[in-house]
């Protein structure tokens, strides 16, 4: 059943406009949680991260479903995946290519690295060394690599979905904050509540549920998102409320480190992406209090460690206490 929007005009009359795209967002939503249950939250905020052009961190315990969204969303929207497995021993020419001589024609070819996909799965990506993580970080952020002094572009759409084991874990290398600041939201998935395991329990194995997600959107309706979403609107009124966010980071003892001019065009990315995936054409202050967490948590620190001074617990003060209209 289509749902509707209503649009209130100046002259007060109510305007009924079809919301298409809510309902596709929907159902690609209900086809990868197929894959994943119980975090529909979390499958939107992924969706709304690839459809603002950046990149997906997520963090949390092995086991947990990393892999699983990745592979539903690429089957879901069609995308060309790959999946790099991070080890200690791993070299930036294992992701990137490299060039292999032929005898036969007395030339170098060049052997295209698993980073030359649409949507790439760097898997437990603390586990290798800072060099290596380099590599991989360069390449999402000029959407292209050099490699023997020859510019290669990387496909359209590009997203890369990093997990990460908490660094509590042995063998981790803690990406720097200059890394962090790269990937435009992080998710932690948690547990299963009580029904999603159960039901998880008596379906069949991951893979099964992984082949069953289906296609939903194909990649030029992708890239149409993501055009679509930087055309959304914001008001003078809303670009007050994220300045008031940003300005609470920077003028406060109990963080570290203010928000950056990254960090805070990424709130509007997220917001106007979001707004768009509930079918409105201007961003409200609501979508920028849900894309808040994953968007600017790893990218703040307390400047005091202890209890309450998490950078969840930070989030929450910009949440609590600046107001949305001042």
């Amino acid at each position: 059943m289509l749902s509707l929007n209503l649009d209130t005009q100046s002259d007060g009359r109510v305007h009924v406009v079809e919301n298409s795209i809510s309902v596709q967002v929907q159902e690609v939503v209900q086809e990868i949680g197929k894959a994943l249950l119980g975090k529909e939250q979390q499958i939107r905020l992924a969706l709304c991260c690839l459809f603002s052009g950046g990149h997906l961190l997520i963090e949390d315990l092995p086991g947990m479903g990393k892999t699983t969204l990745s592979y539903a969303l690429a089957n879901a929207l069609n995308l060309k995946f790959n999946r790099i497995q991070f080890t200690s021993d791993l070299l930036p020419a294992d992701i990137l290519g490299i060039s292999v001589y032929n005898q036969s024609s007395g030339q170098f070819a060049f052997h295209p690295g698993p980073i030359f996909s649409q949507l790439v799965l760097a898997d437990e990506i603390n586990r290798t060394t800072p060099k290596t993580q380099s590599a991989l970080l360069e390449a999402m952020e000029e959407r292209q690599v050099t490699i023997e002094g020859e510019t290669r572009s990387l496909p359209e759409p590009f997203f890369v979905i990093a997990t990460q084991n908490p660094v509590t874990l042995a063998g981790t290398y803690p990406l720097p904050e200059s890394q962090l600041d790269r990937f435009l939201m992080r998710l932690r998935l948690g547990y299963p509540d009580q029904r999603a395991e159960r039901e998880l329990l008596e379906m069949n194995t991951e893979r099964d549920r992984v082949e069953a997600v289906q296609q939903c959107l194909s990649t030029s309706e992708v890239a149409e998102f993501r055009l679509k979403s930087s055309k959304v609107a914001a008001s003078d009124s809303l670009l007050d409320y994220v300045q008031r966010l940003i300005a609470f980071t920077r003028g406060k003892e109990d963080f570290h480190f203010g928000l950056s001019p990254r960090g805070s065009l990424a709130i509007m990315r997220a917001a106007k992406t979001w707004a768009l995936m509930c079918g409105r054409s201007h961003v409200v202050p609501e979508d920028v209090q849900v894309i808040l967490p994953a968007v600017v948590e790893h990218r703040l620190r307390a400047s005091t460690e202890g209890d309450g001074n998490s950078s969840a617990a930070l989030v929450q003060r910009l949440l609590n206490e600046v107001d949305i209209i001042e």
